[in-house]
């Protein structure tokens, strides 16, 4: 059994109840790392290394209240930081105070495209996600634990995240915003996704394109989908700006300024911002 994770209310993170083994692993009592987050070490049948949930609160809670819960979803393997670290930039601007919103970052074994692998159970990414993390941190943490309360933001391979798990799952998510993200992908490959995906045909299950036609109906409107900015994948933001357009999808799109893609090269404000105040 996983141990209870308990810390007192005025560290602003609530009593969660136990999680079955057999279910999801075993998820660690939180430490606090030299940032200041709280990291939670994970070990699940679904990812074929030990993981982390780690996890970003504002300074100010009062007793009962909750806030809405972001999560920064990583575009590397592990604790990599070759494009940076989300959670750190998201802690320096202060936006987790600013905003009021709570922030989590997970880490995954492989290269996260946030997909099931359709063999080899140690890489069901996005049953991970589902079944693992998003439960614990509904149970753990002072969060608002419905579909408007969680919000996803992710670039590159996270951007491309962020939208397949609000779109396949729109009744869990609440909006999802992707800066710089290879939506158009038509077939798996680049950009280490062969992996992951496997073979084609499970790939189609998680391609945007077909995504976005399948389920227009359901985002007409509440601009759930934004689309900021670019530093590789203009032409790619511009499909899909078009391809919603085209099936009346509501959504924010910004075109510009180009950045580097990277965490830090300054997108993360203005998408973040956007992302809460819809």
């Amino acid at each position: 059994m996983t141990r209870t994770i308990a810390f007192c209310l005025t560290a602003g993170v609530l009593s969660a109840s136990a999680i079955r083994a057999d279910e999801v692993g075993t998820i660690s009592e939180a430490k606090s790392d030299e940032n200041g987050f709280f990291v939670h070490a994970v070990r699940s049948p679904y990812q074929a290394k030990a993981t982390q949930i780690r996890v970003l609160l504002p300074d100010k809670r009062e007793k009962g209240k909750t806030f809405p819960v972001v999560y920064v979803l990583p575009v590397e393997a592990g604790t990599e930081g070759r494009y940076g670290d989300g959670l750190k930039e998201v802690q320096k601007l202060d936006l987790h105070n600013r905003l009021g919103v709570i922030a989590v970052a997970p880490t995954f074994s492989h290269l996260p495209w946030y997909a099931d692998h359709p063999t080899d159970r140690e890489i069901r990414q996005e049953t991970y996600f589902l079944k693992v993390v998003v439960p614990f941190v509904d149970k753990a943490f002072p969060v608002r634990a419905t579909a408007e309360g969680r919000l996803l933001l992710g670039f590159s391979k996270s951007g491309w995240g962020a939208w397949t798990l609000l779109l396949r799952h729109p009744d869990q998510f609440g909006r999802a915003a992707a800066w710089d993200a290879p939506l158009m992908l038509d077939k798996p490959g680049k950009y280490g996704s062969g992996e992951v995906f496997g073979t084609a045909d499970n790939f189609e299950g998680y391609r945007v394109s077909k995504l976005l036609e399948a389920n227009a109906e359901k985002f007409r409107s509440g601009r759930r989908l934004i689309l900021h900015g670019y530093a590789n994948f203009r032409a790619e933001h511009e499909k899909a700006h078009a391809l919603m357009d085209r099936f009346k999808i509501a959504h924010e799109y910004r075109d510009g300024p180009a950045r580097k893609h990277d965490w830090h090269s300054g997108w993360v404000k203005e998408t973040l911002e956007q992302l809460v105040a819809e």
